[in-house]
């Protein structure tokens, strides 16, 4: 005889009117449902499922959450374009950065849903996808856009200026379609995502001229006499990234053990600002050497900065940062891109971009002979295969050198002597 279960053990199990069910299905998976805002300010019944009754529950208070805060919760019976404003403003947002929330917005409005915003989630095929993609290599965005409209230009006067996006901003969007997808997969409202089945060029790398040898000591001989010496000087020798620059604090620096500690970034964001925020990734994160050069620059940047305290006085803004304005507030990434240019105009050097000094700096100590896994803590790279891929000009042009070395060697000499035996043994 089945002993019936205590009645506070049932209770404890209940949930709460407006909090959904939760059950198990034949096939042993948990399914939840419950009633959610839709597109449209209407409520609808939606279904998830988990591997567990928590994995389920979870899913579903998420999407109950969601909808109590306004944000309508997309079905694979959606349209693309509410599923995709879904996805940005109610999943996206929790884990990108402002910035990189701000180009998905972007290019969400300006591709995504006026290319494929009219059709249902649920019947979106490989072949919609990849002839969307095809439209927008081929199609001038100007009058796509409907930019020419209201100027009277481009297709609206029978001249198409032809602009199209670039293979690279194809492969963003794309990549963005697919990151949206693939959260409808994980939460079991699609069974496949079919943007991944659809395969697209790769686009060329960014093409970049690092500086030379004899440029970036000329660089850095004008680079002297700047009130911001010590952070050109910084960028060169060690390859940080202009927000990581901007970013550090005095107490992240070791001016005695001659060490950086990089733990956060100076960015500037629409809604906040000039912030301070984590490093790019995980691997950015990391402790460096500062070369001699750098720790005496750093010291004599303090002490002028000590001076410019004196002279602000009550204007003084105490930021703790190492590179500021002439009162102490955070520095602007675009205005030190415009002193970079001016700096560069003072050099007769041609106009490279801020971030070239980074490739520079890796590029000459590739050059000399330092081994790639040095390189890549150095720069804060996450996987080695990326500073192999942004360098392989460099490693291609060491290959050849050392080829053209063999062939020396292999060349027979005049005197028809031979060279000694080698006595090491190569490993």
């Amino acid at each position: 005889m089945t002993t019936p279960r205590p009645a506070a053990s049932r209770r404890s199990r209940s949930r709460a009117n407006g909090d959904g069910t939760v059950y198990q299905r034949k096939d042993s998976r948990w399914e939840a449902a419950g009633y959610v805002l839709a597109p449209g300010n209407t409520r609808k019944r939606v279904r998830v499922y988990g591997t567990t009754r928590k994995d389920a529950l979870v899913k579903l208070t998420e999407k109950i959450a969601a909808s109590n805060r306004g944000l309508p919760v997309a079905a694979a019976d959606s349209t693309v374009g509410a599923y995709l404003t879904y996805w940005l403003d109610g999943v996206a947002v929790h884990h990108l950065r402002e910035n990189t929330h701000t180009r998905y917005a972007a290019c969400i409005r300006l591709h995504l849903i006026p290319g494929l915003g009219a059709k249902k989630v649920a019947r979106l095929t490989a072949r919609d996808v990849r002839t969307f993609l095809d439209q927008l290599r081929t199609t001038c965005q100007c009058c796509a856009q409907e930019q020419d409209a209201n100027q009277r230009r481009c297709c609206a006067i029978g001249q198409c200026c032809d602009k199209r996006l670039s293979p690279l901003t194809v492969t963003y969007v794309h990549s963005v379609l697919k990151s949206a997808l693939e959260h409808a997969v994980r939460e079991d409202e699609l069974p496949r995502n079919v943007a991944r089945n659809v395969k697209t060029a790769a686009p060329r790398p960014r093409r970049f001229r690092p500086l030379t040898a004899a440029e970036a000591r000329q660089f850095l001989q004008t680079a002297s006499g700047d009130r911001l010496h010590a952070l050109y000087e910084l960028a060169l020798r060690t390859g940080l990234r202009k927000g990581e620059i901007l970013g550090l604090h005095w107490e992240d620096l070791d001016l005695d053990a001659g060490t950086a500690g990089i733990h956060r970034s100076l960015q500037r964001t629409r809604t906040g600002g000039l912030t301070t925020m984590h490093t790019k990734t995980r691997a950015s994160e990391r402790r460096i050497a500062l070369p001699t050069e750098c720790v005496h620059s750093l010291k004599n940047h303090r002490e002028h900065q000590q001076q410019e305290r004196q002279v602000a006085r009550t204007a003084w803004s105490d930021s703790r940062l190492v590179f500021t304005t002439p009162t102490g507030g955070p520095l602007d990434p675009a205005n030190l891109t415009h002193r970079f240019g001016r700096l560069l105009n003072r050099a007769g050097l041609r106009r490279i971009r801020f971030h070239d000094l980074r490739h520079s700096t890796a590029t000459l100590l590739l050059e000399q002979g330092v081994d790639l896994v040095v390189i890549k803590e150095l720069l804060g790279h996450a996987h080695i295969g990326v500073t192999a891929g942004v360098y392989a000009h460099v490693r291609l042009r060491l290959q050849r050198q050392a080829i053209d070395t063999l062939n020396d060697v292999l060349s027979p000499t005049d005197d028809g002597t031979d060279d000694p035996p080698a006595t090491a043994a190569v490993r």
